[in-house]
């Protein structure tokens, strides 16, 4: 253990500039390596031990001195490689799937995070214990971004950080942090509220953005959903990064209800729906008052979620919830409890929550916790485990179809 935390300051204090990171993630045609580097062109590649040459993605600017990459790698690839460094491919069988959200350190006026202190800010310890459990894929579920404004001085828990939406930004936030496991495993990235173009979002359609990048705005918009296709199972990608959350927005809401019914036709069942914020779904209590369900997106679904979706994965709330419904809707997990600052404690038994006129039926409400879920595959569903941010387990739940059961430290 002392090793480790060693290992972490080093991450947290080191000022060196890395040369590159490399990874793979799932986009609207597939499988892509990405790559980022500090050098004059892109590195050289191989797939199945044969020469490609990866494309440029987005050019160095001023706020974002490297260059990014991408190659598209072919469905029957069985080796893919990027400056001579292996990337896991698909795996065959889907048997583990690690999910995590809402990663990075808050630093915005008066809200500032010790991102020096592994204790206080976990994420580069949560991926290197994620790592040990070897996942087939890992799910970020959004905001990776939370560096906005500068340390104030003084401040020893943050002194040193870079703030805005800038290449230091992203690689303090997440890639020195991510590295390791972005090698190691293939992603699905979801786009967060701190990755809208007001916030984070240059970073974001630079390095992240599945669909190609908007070199002539420098930060993409809305992307429509898309399907990653993997053994059995179907991820439909949704972004609602913008949709208004305290009041619904009656052309947000249209919008959003002619994505859900595209996604009737995008596969499964099962599909599991990967949006950021949640829907029936609140991330705090006042008296007994929930807050922070979305109006917009519960216009939108309300009646029109469609059949084939058996599973909502969320974050935006820095909490570790699952929802069961009494309705036949899709069970929600939010697992966005992965670095920033932690949601307020509250019930841990949602039992008869009344939510956007949705009563729920059963689940799990975990607050005050860093961690991160991981969902292994059983032969009649998936078993979904809350972790802490040392691998010690919270919360066993078995899922079949459109239900949960829910059961203490359990595995």
């Amino acid at each position: 253990m002392r090793l480790m935390v060693i290992f972490l300051a080093s991450l947290f204090f080191s000022t060196a500039h890395a040369e590159s990171y490399r990874w793979l993630q799932y986009t609207p045609g597939g499988i892509e390596a990405r790559a980022i580097t500090d050098q004059p062109a892109c590195p050289a590649a191989q797939i199945d031990g044969a020469a490609a040459t990866m494309t440029l993605r987005a050019e160095p600017d001023a706020a974002f001195p490297v260059r990014v990459c991408a190659l598209a790698i072919p469905a029957t690839a069985s080796a893919a490689s990027v400056d001579s460094v292996p990337l896991a491919l698909p795996s065959a069988q889907l048997k583990r799937i690690a999910v995590i959200g809402d990663t990075g350190c808050r630093m915005k006026g008066d809200y500032v995070q010790a991102c020096n202190d592994p204790t206080q800010w976990p994420f580069p310890l949560i991926t290197q214990v994620v790592a040990q459990f070897k996942p087939d894929l890992v799910i970020h579920v959004g905001d990776y971004h939370y560096r906005e404004t500068p340390c104030p001085g003084g401040d020893k828990g943050c002194a040193g950080s870079p703030s805005g939406d800038n290449w230091a930004v992203w690689r303090a936030d997440f890639f020195v942090p991510a590295a390791t496991l972005l090698e190691a495993v293939p992603w699905v990235f979801v786009r967060g509220n701190h990755e809208e173009c007001r916030r984070g979002g240059h970073g974001w359609s630079r390095t992240l953005e599945p669909f190609a990048f908007d070199a002539q705005s420098g930060c993409n918009g809305i992307a429509k959903p898309f399907a990653a296709r993997l053994p059995g199972l179907t991820l439909v990608v949704m972004d609602v990064a913008g949709a208004r959350e305290d009041k619904a927005d009656d052309a947000q809401a249209a919008f959003y209800h002619e994505q859900y019914q595209a996604i009737a036709q995008m596969g499964g069942p099962p599909v599991w729906l990967l949006a950021h914020r949640p829907v029936w779904s609140p991330g705090g209590k006042v008296g007994d008052m929930l807050l922070g369900d979305n109006k917009t997106l519960e216009a939108a679904a309300n009646g029109r979620m469609p059949d084939n979706v058996t599973m909502m994965l969320s974050g935006h709330h820095h909490l570790f919830q699952v929802l069961s419904y009494a309705a036949d809707l899709p069970v929600q997990v939010i697992s966005g409890h992965g670095g920033d600052y932690l949601n307020p404690r509250t019930d841990s038994d949602p039992t008869g929550w009344v939510v956007g006129g949705i009563t729920v039926k059963s689940g799990v409400n975990i607050t005050g916790t860093f961690g991160f879920s991981m969902l292994e595959k059983r032969d009649d569903g998936w078993q979904l485990a809350a972790y802490d941010r040392l691998g010690g387990v919270l919360e066993s739940c078995s899922m079949k179809g459109r239900d949960a059961d829910c059961k203490p430290g359990a595995k």
